[in-house]
């Protein structure tokens, strides 16, 4: 029988380094690395890298080869060998000044056409929503930048229109679900098809280029190459479906790149938001909108004996209806120096009618001094002329509105008011060993806030006192017999006074047994036993800390031992994470006790000196 040789089997000859795979496809790096990203091919990481390397101990780029092979039979590859044959040519026509054979060089040149990877990549439309994530990030991200080397403005601008066309598809549904604000931008979840979809819209600041090229945007814009078709046959998919006209027809000044929006980028920006104020045309306008088409029909669901899943679902689509309508009837007005972008897509969603000033930014619907409008939210401490008619707030109360699925009282965000903690709506609720505000026990659990109330304040109530229970009989005893000597009855007293007389014949008795030697021994027993029936004050009995943590350390060597070797390094890894856990829920905590107590300090000093105004008046 024929001996294989050594690592022509095995984890040897399943993987291959990045050079052999560029020798086998015949490509450059950067074509290598855009193939890659298009088709979703990543390196691997092998469980024996030095077979896998075929003994060499250096660390290497290693592929698959099933993948290598994968790639060889793409259509792509030929387009990218084009690109190179094109460019060959084309350098050689600009050297001999060649310009007519330029010319029709360039009317030839090569597409990369990236169509059918979409759909080999995502077969059905669900795959598609389920990767939309990262997609409408970067394109977020893209449709900000200005003209740069490696992106150019119409790569941005079609990044710009996939965008508006994605949140339009959004507000159009009214399927979104929550919201937060962070260092970062602005989070946002909807649930599209049945699938959640968050993505980030980052702060506005005007692009200010770095002197470092930290960031690649030559490798980025590959990803934005791709992810543009993705989103774009997702949105047509979605238009459709929901009887829209695509692509949505908005008002011929908007979307066309001027002198003035491609030099004043704040020109630009505000195209874009006045963008989200139109609505979209539909295919057939007798269609009535039916806003639970997708949803299940619940009601009939209902039974007897219902389940708890069930139930939860009728809670569910019932919390959705409310969140659907929340806005609706509100007309709110934003100021100029609150950011427009989330806002408007917030109020739109949700039923509400939004606008701004008309004489700063194009697309505003209403003015200022219409009487109808019922909130306007500023974000500075005072405003000019004020309407009785209408609540000015500031813009955290939208998302908190959002976030907790009602239209929350006003008093807590008037202007210039300190805002409450802004809550993530993205933690999981029934997480363990992690630090959890008050706040947030006080959404689940109202009482939750007022204990937190009452530990904070500064008379703190006397400990109770633990009594035991032959202490806590003879003190009944004792009230019980106080009660009885109260009403006074005869036969109580007389037998009070037998009792006593009992007492005195058995003091006499001892008295004349003094002589004995045995007597004073037994007087002595006697009261030392009636000082240890004596009731006396219960004291607080408190646990030390050491002794249950050195319970703890004895319990986790014991599950140590019992661990198998094989699984100790696994052991070990999740009780270091458990530890961290409960170090980072600890220095947590300690950072709020220090919160709270800072802030009594401030306000014993706040009481002082308003004392001494008073007494000085």
């Amino acid at each position: 029988m024929r001996r294989l040789k050594k690592y022509a089997s095995g984890e040897g000859a399943s993987y291959i380094t990045r050079r052999q795979a560029l020798r086998k496809l015949q490509l450059s790096l950067n074509d290598f690395r855009r193939l890659c990203i298009v088709k979703g091919i990543y390196p691997r990481e092998p469980k024996h890298r030095r077979r896998a390397q075929r003994g060499s101990t250096d660390i290497k780029i290693l592929y698959h080869t099933k993948d290598i092979k994968f790639l060889l039979s793409e259509p792509i590859v030929w387009t990218l060998r084009d690109y190179k044959i094109f460019n060959r040519k084309a350098g050689r026509d600009r050297a001999l000044k060649d310009f007519r054979a330029l010319n029709r060089r360039l009317k030839a040149k090569p597409e990369l056409k990236l169509d059918h990877i979409v759909k080999e990549r995502y077969p059905t439309f669900i795959d598609a929503i389920k990767d939309l994530d990262d997609c409408l990030t970067l394109l977020f991200l893209f449709s900000t930048f200005p003209s740069l080397k490696y992106v150019p403005r119409e790569q941005s601008a079609l990044c710009r229109r996939l965008t508006i066309e994605f949140l339009h598809a959004v507000i159009a549904s009214k399927s979104l679900r929550y919201c937060f604000i962070s260092i970062k931008g602005y989070y946002f979840q909807a649930e599209i098809k049945g699938q959640k979809v968050t993505w980030m819209i980052p702060h506005y600041y005007p692009f200010q280029p770095q002197s470092r090229s930290e960031v690649d945007f030559r490798l980025m814009s590959i990803f934005v190459e791709f992810y543009t078709i993705m989103l774009g046959f997702v949105n047509y998919r979605l238009y459709n479906q929901m009887n829209l006209v695509y692509p949505p027809q908005f008002p011929t000044n908007l979307f066309q790149d001027t002198e003035e929006s491609l030099s004043d980028e704040h020109a630009f920006v505000s195209e874009r938001i006045a963008a989200l104020n139109f609505d979209l045309l539909k295919i057939d306008p007798t269609v009535d909108e039916n806003e639970a088409d997708d949803d299940l029909n619940i009601d009939l669901l209902e039974g007897e004996n219902e389940s708890e899943q069930i139930k939860q679902m009728k809670e569910k689509a019932a919390e959705e209806r409310k969140l659907r309508k929340l806005f609706k009837g509100l007309k709110v007005f934003i100021n100029r120096e609150v950011p427009r972008e989330p806002l408007v897509f917030l109020i739109r969603c949700l039923g509400g009618k939004v606008s701004w000033d008309k004489t700063l930014f194009v697309g505003a619907t209403f003015d200022e001094s219409d009487e109808t409008i019922t909130h306007q939210i500023v974000d500075r401490l005072s405003v000019g002329k004020q309407y009785m008619s209408r609540d000015y707030v500031q813009p955290q109360w939208v998302f908190d509105c959002v976030n907790q699925r009602t239209l929350l009282p006003t008093n807590k965000y008037f202007i210039g008011a300190v805002l409450p903690p802004h809550l993530s709506p993205f933690v999981d609720p029934s997480r363990e060993d992690v630090y959890i505000p008050p706040e947030e026990k006080s959404l689940r659990d109202p009482s939750a806030i007022e204990k937190h109330q009452q530990s904070s304040d500064e008379e703190e109530d006397e400990p109770e006192v633990n009594i035991p229970e032959p202490e806590r009989d003879g003190l009944l005893e004792d009230a019980y017999r106080m009660e009885k000597e109260d009403a006074g009855s005869d036969e109580e007293i007389e037998s009070d006074g037998d009792n006593a007389a009992y007492k005195e014949d058995s003091d006499l008795d001892e008295d004349d047994q003094d002589f004995d030697g045995q007597s004073t021994e037994k007087r002595a027993k006697q009261k030392e036993a009636k000082q240890k029936m004596a009731v006396q004050s219960g004291k607080v009995h408190r646990e030390s800390q050491r002794s249950i943590k050195k319970q703890e350390i004895e319990e986790h060597r014991l599950k140590a031992r019992m661990v198998k070797p094989r699984h100790r390094k696994l052991f070990s890894k999740l009780i270091n994470e458990k530890q961290e856990k409960q170090k980072e829920n600890w220095l947590l905590e300690k950072k709020r006790k220090r919160i709270d107590a800072a802030a009594k300090e401030e306000k014993k000093k706040k009481k002082i000196e308003n004392r001494k105004k008073l007494v000085a008046q």
